[in-house]
């Protein structure tokens, strides 16, 4: 799936929020290392630096267009690399494994939790965050307008979740996660907040998933039918999220996990 950094940071601020809400819930004082899965532009990995002074972090995501845009600001305690997230194997113990917002492009990624936390130090922490609104109202616009009569052909698969570009559903329950984890030994805090982002300028919901959610529709079409796939789309966000004298409000859920190995 391709991906647009520029696109994705056009919310810079409201994607990283949840990221340091995470972040800061790691009770996990003097990392040595540090890992984030899915680590985008790399913006928010930097600072990790901040949150453990003492720590090397490295960045890996599986999209070429981010980590150019990451390797920019490497340094010597920070790294990056190309690989898909459910190929990284780590080449030793790690105190934290951290992972924003990408999970949900992973289909299974439950079944790599055992050697996730295998993979950590002693009282070292998994800790992740995924959105938990696939039953949300963009979502349910994105699906209705791809499988009306003129896109099912070409998006039936995506809207489903089972075409080969995955359409970010693979979320599961909070308390599956819960589950999991306990299973396999680990103390789990878990929480879900939904933020309310107000949103400036035209058709912000559109541009807001038009980095994220709304990809894999996109890259299923040929160049020539993508406008006239995203007007659809706008006009049903509009009546979904209709613009307010102050701007538009989304209301997002995101669920927030964080395993210690005992």
């Amino acid at each position: 799936m391709a991906w647009d950094p520029a696109q994705y940071l056009r919310f810079e601020s409201e994607r990283a929020r949840p990221f340091h809400d995470l972040v800061h819930r790691i009770a996990v004082e003097a990392p040595a290392r540090v890992v984030d899965l899915g680590c985008g532009p790399g913006n928010v990995t930097a600072s990790l630096l901040d949150r453990w002074p003492g720590a090397t972090v490295h960045g890996i995501d599986s999209s070429a267009e981010m980590i150019d845009r990451a390797t920019a600001l490497a340094g010597p305690r920070l790294t990056f690399s190309r690989h898909a997230i459910e190929d990284w194997r780590p080449d030793g113990p790690v105190d934290v494994i951290v992972s924003n917002a990408a999970l949900q492009w992973v289909p299974a990624h439950p079944d790599l939790f055992a050697g996730w936390v295998h993979a950590l130090a002693p009282k070292g922490a998994l800790a992740f965050q995924v959105p938990s609104n696939v039953d949300g109202a963009a979502p349910a616009v994105f699906r209705a307008v791809a499988t009306g009569p003129r896109w099912v052909d070409r998006l039936g698969t995506v809207a489903s979740g089972s075409g080969p570009s995955q359409s970010g559903g693979a979320v599961r329950p909070t308390i599956e996660y819960v589950d999991h984890l306990a299973g396999l030994g680990c103390e789990v805090d878990a929480w879900e907040t939904t933020y309310f982002h107000v949103l400036p300028g035209t058709d912000p919901v559109l541009e807001w998933y038009a980095g994220t959610g709304l990809r894999p529709y996109l890259d299923a079409l040929d160049p020539a039918d993508r406008a006239d796939f995203r007007a659809e789309v706008a006009a049903g966000l509009r009546e979904a999220f209709p613009r307010k004298d102050y701007g538009t409000v989304l209301p997002f859920r995101r669920a927030f996990v964080i395993a210690y190995r005992r």
